[in-house]
């Protein structure tokens, strides 16, 4: 099916112009000033977006798609995500680790709510393991899953957190190892997702791995970077190593959010292009108190992901485009999918954001297949009303 868009201002994401674009099946064929004599062509469907912002589809490399939470007791185990709470917020792509919870939660049903969004039009991944160390798997062994398995492009693990397994520097290292060479084998790009929290270590497991040890900083991505000062700064320093830090969207309801940590990063040096943020969506958000207990208890939804995006511009004047490839550009280079996923251009899939005047998606393409239209939900899963 053919789908032409025309007036369109693109950000692919460094602003392009005006342009029209044309989508032949899940592809990008061509982007260029004037595309009209398609019009022609039997079966188009043509959309004119009137000079709206046209940006790539968001890559949200941390959904909890099948539920997190926990730390209060079964009562507290957040939902799994559905379908249009993704797609309304402009979402496309996702990458899936599991949370705290590695015992009621499990990596088939993570690997099957996968496959469910991939049926719907979505493009999903998956990690294996969890908090833990030794990590849990699918096959028994990590770098089985990710060689073995397509849907598997990497490894969750947990530092300076007391949920966590306290895992060495070694530990990591041998981690990194297991993930890097299965990456390879599996002809994929192969990450560790390193789950960072309040402990007083912060990034330090993390920068004696990648010293002592022969692996590549990007072999890691260290997320939550934004939870203190201390925190930001080690995420910057990573960065400068060339490692990529990921920052938390903060909630709706916040003031300046997880914007003012990101601006902080780019006031100290950080690389623009080694920047990404996430939702966290669907994940717990406990509160503890000075002895660990858990006080208090929320989730996360992928509406964060637009409203940081108006705070970097709006609040602290990041360009649009540079804000755009923090959600785009950036997470799919970390998640393998650069030049195909988070731009837009000739040969990419077709995950296609036209934006409103007030951040709110107004319509949404994931491989070409319409998703949402004016504003509204047009595809929905099984049990969505």
């Amino acid at each position: 099916m053919l789908k032409l868009l025309k007036n369109c201002s693109v950000y692919a994401p460094k602003y392009a112009g005006k342009k029209d674009i044309l989508i032949m099946g899940e592809r990008i064929h061509a982007v260029a000033d004037d595309l009209s004599a398609w019009q022609a062509a039997p079966e188009i469907e043509v959309y004119d977006i009137n000079g709206a912002a046209v940006c790539p589809g968001i890559v949200d490399t941390h959904v909890h798609i099948t539920g997190g939470g926990g730390e209060q007791g079964p009562v507290s185990r957040t939902p799994e995500i559905r379908l249009s709470e993704l797609t309304l917020n402009g979402v496309t792509t996702v990458v899936s680790p599991l949370g705290t919870d590695g015992i009621s939660r499990s990596l088939e049903n993570l690997l099957f709510k996968c496959r469910a969004l991939e049926h719907y039009g979505l493009t999903c991944r998956i990690v294996t393991g969890n908090y833990r160390y030794p990590s849990p798997t699918l096959t028994g062994d990590v770098a089985r899953d990710i060689a073995l398995i397509g849907e598997m492009i990497g490894v969750k693990i947990a530092i300076s957190d007391h949920r966590g397994s306290n895992v060495t520097w070694r530990e990591l290292a041998r981690l990194g190892t297991e993930v890097r060479v299965s990456s390879m084998l599996s002809g994929k790009k192969g990450y560790v997702i390193i789950h960072v929290g309040s402990g007083k270590d912060r990034l330090k497991p993390l920068f004696d791995a990648v010293e002592n040890s022969e692996l590549p900083p990007d072999t890691f991505l260290p997320t939550h970077c934004c939870r203190t000062a201390a925190l930001i700064s080690d995420a910057v320093k990573f960065n400068k190593m060339g490692g990529t830090a990921d920052f938390t969207a903060d909630t709706v309801e916040s003031e300046n959010g997880t914007a003012a940590a990101v601006y902080s990063a780019l006031q100290q040096g950080a690389d623009p292009a080694r920047i990404t943020m996430s939702s966290d969506a669907c994940g717990s958000q406990p509160k503890f108190d000075a002895n660990g207990n858990c006080i208090g208890i929320t989730y996360t939804t992928p509406e964060t992901l637009l409203c940081e995006l108006r705070r970097l511009k709006e609040i602290y004047n990041v360009p649009f485009e540079t804000a755009l490839a923090f959600f785009t550009e950036n997470p799919a280079r970390v998640a393998g999918f650069a030049g195909k996923k988070g731009v837009i251009r000739a040969g990419a899939d077709a995950d296609i954001m036209v934006l409103g005047g007030d951040y709110r998606v107004d319509r949404l393409f994931a491989r070409g297949k319409l998703f949402v239209d004016g504003g509204a939900a047009v595809v929905k899963d099984y049990f969505e009303n």
